[in-house]
């Protein structure tokens, strides 16, 4: 992730352990998503946490990568993590909860995708999203969720593009019943918009960008054009780098208290 204040709005799990999970099946959901949904026993010993609930999920690369997965990721681990040659070495990314069944002991991981796996244009995640098949391995570290408002603040604002799609549909899914706020999430598409379940008091805006515009442009603009609240509110950005770094300084240039804002940079421009 880039740039961001999560680490000082994060509510961490109380203990969160490594999970070697497997795919239970995955599935094309629209043009630009995929959905892969894991399951296993040590699902057991994950602690639902609700709104933009996040997890470090390492992909392997070849037999026995994840077995160099440490069961807890410090800077240290994390480090020696890196000595490990590419080969050999599983690919780490961040994801959302979509969905949680603990009954079926199954957790959905929807994966935004760019490029196409057959020419070498997709990354890593979004190849591995397309590919993978049930019984595949894969491991999972909760980290927590980043959602953390005051109880005075009345209202939230919530805006993203399509990375922050996932962490929006479970802030929607957690709010109270009586919950009032905004939010606004950009698409590439018209036919990614999914079913999100809010509020009757949250608005739920879907902004469709000009193809070949920049991702999150959209949203920085409609964000800033918007009237803010007449009172407190909770301002949660997330998506493309340009886009939470650039709402979160207007918020605060229109007198918003940082500590009443949650940013963070899913991603950035040109990396994968």
């Amino acid at each position: 992730m880039a740039r961001q204040n999560m680490s000082k709005t994060a509510i961490k799990p109380a203990g969160a352990e490594l999970l070697t999970l497997r795919v239970v099946r995955q599935e094309r959901i629209s043009r630009h998503f995929a959905r892969v949904t894991v399951g296993g026993e040590e699902l057991r010993r994950f602690t639902p946490m609700g709104f933009d609930q996040w997890f470090r999920l390492f992909l392997p690369v070849g037999d026995d990568s994840l077995s160099r997965v440490p069961a807890r990721l410090t800077a240290m681990s994390y480090m020696k993590l890196l000595t490990v040659s590419k080969t050999h070495r599983p690919v780490l990314r961040n994801y959302s909860v979509r969905a949680f069944r603990p009954e079926q002991l199954e957790l959905d991981v929807d994966f935004v995708l760019h490029g196409s796996p057959e020419d070498g244009t997709a990354g890593p995640a979004a190849t591995w999203a397309q590919t993978c098949a049930p019984g595949d391995p894969v491991a999972l570290l909760d980290e927590g969720v980043g959602f953390n408002p005051g109880p005075a603040l009345g209202e939230v604002r919530l805006v993203t593009d399509e990375s922050g799609l996932p962490a929006v549909a479970g802030i929607l899914r957690s709010l109270p019943a009586d919950a009032r706020g905004h939010a606004l999430i950009e698409l590439p598409d018209k036919d990614d918009r999914q079913d999100l379940p809010a509020p009757d008091g949250v608005t739920v805006d879907w902004l469709v960008r000009d193809s070949g515009a920049a991702p999150g442009a959209l949203a920085l603009r409609t964000a800033t054009d918007l009237a803010l609240p007449s009172g407190p509110f909770y301002g949660w950005v997330v998506g493309e780098s340009a886009l939470p770094t650039g709402l979160r300084r207007h918020w605060v240039a229109y007198g918003v208290p940082k500590e009443h804002i949650m940013f963070c940079g899913y991603w950035r421009m040109g990396r994968h």
